[in-house]
């Protein structure tokens, strides 16, 4: 017969280290709120896709997958695809390596450097409508900054965001601008973890800054740029509070990304049908590009 005191000894252990009451405390919220906030929506959205329908009464007209042949079909929602792998690349490739160079130069702990950092951090700390509201002023041709400019200059005034060429290189300038320093203090914190003996024997060894930060420290923040590249991948397809106040997703529909162009083509247009139908394929292009990057960037071993 098998000894049942193994079994009961560890029931007495996960009882008498407060595991049982942790998950009795603090897991039926979380499940109360995932439902409520996560499934339900969810279910709701899924439901209200097969039909075109206003926000109002009840759903009714049924259209089956008519809505998502819609926006596969439209124009403006290539455009906003596309917005959006501009926005994924700028966080990858001008971001991030700004990000991590800055951290390299500031990370250690003086007052300088935490001066520096508080600098750097500002932007990220500022709300995303204020944001852009700030930048939409600053390269305002009549009133703002740009206008100054171009007057001190003695040159045509300037209208970047009314421009279809400029408007999105400035979008995407000012995402880098805001979202810099919330990966460089991912960046400081892993760095300020590298034993410091590991630097010195490198340094010992004759290797100059350079080399200590290309073959010691990059090498070593492998989990740091895993993590910060993740929030980048996923904030980049949520984007949406910060180009509203700044364009508007204008002119003529350029700096579209999925959810202005989701808020725009179904919320204001009263189509919630469509809208819904669009939040679906965002849900599954986050749902796949996040495990599919997990499974390639943030394997264990």
């Amino acid at each position: 017969m098998p000894n049942p005191a193994p079994a009961v000894a560890r029931k007495r252990r996960f009882n008498s280290d407060g595991r049982l009451t942790a998950i009795v405390l603090f897991v039926p919220p979380a499940i109360l709120l995932f439902t409520l906030f996560v499934a339900v929506p969810l279910i709701n959205a899924g439901t209200y896709s097969g039909y075109n329908w206003s926000g109002y009464g009840d759903p009714e007209k049924w259209v089956g997958l008519k809505n998502f042949q819609i926006a596969a079909g439209h124009s403006v929602f290539h455009q906003a695809l596309w917005n959006t792998v501009k926005i994924i690349a700028a966080s990858a490739f001008i971001q991030m390596p700004l990000a991590m160079a800055l951290a390299l130069m500031i990370y250690r702990k003086t007052w300088s450097n935490t001066v520096f950092r508080l600098i750097f951090f500002l932007p990220y700390i500022l709300a995303e409508v204020a944001t852009g509201l700030i930048w939409s002023f600053v390269f305002d041709g009549d009133y703002g900054v740009t206008a100054m400019v171009t007057g001190a200059l003695g040159v045509n005034p300037v209208f970047p965001l009314s421009d279809r060429t400029w408007a999105m290189p400035v979008v995407l300038f000012v995402i880098v601008w805001k979202f810099f320093g919330f990966h460089m203090m991912i960046f400081i914190a892993a760095l300020q973890g590298i034993p410091e003996d590991v630097v010195e024997a490198a340094r010992i060894d004759g290797a100059k800054p350079f080399q200590i930060a290309r073959y010691v420290k990059i090498p070593m923040l492998k989990p740091a740029i895993a993590v910060s590249g993740f929030f980048a991948l996923i904030g980049s397809l949520q984007l949406f509070d910060l180009i509203v106040p700044l364009t508007n997703g204008g002119p003529s529909n350029s700096t579209q990304t999925i959810v202005t162009y989701l808020y725009q083509f179904g919320l204001e247009r009263l189509n919630v049908g469509f809208g819904s139908a669009v939040g679906l394929i965002l849900f599954a292009l986050c749902v796949v590009l996040a495990i599919s990057y997990r499974n390639i960037f943030m394997r264990e071993g």
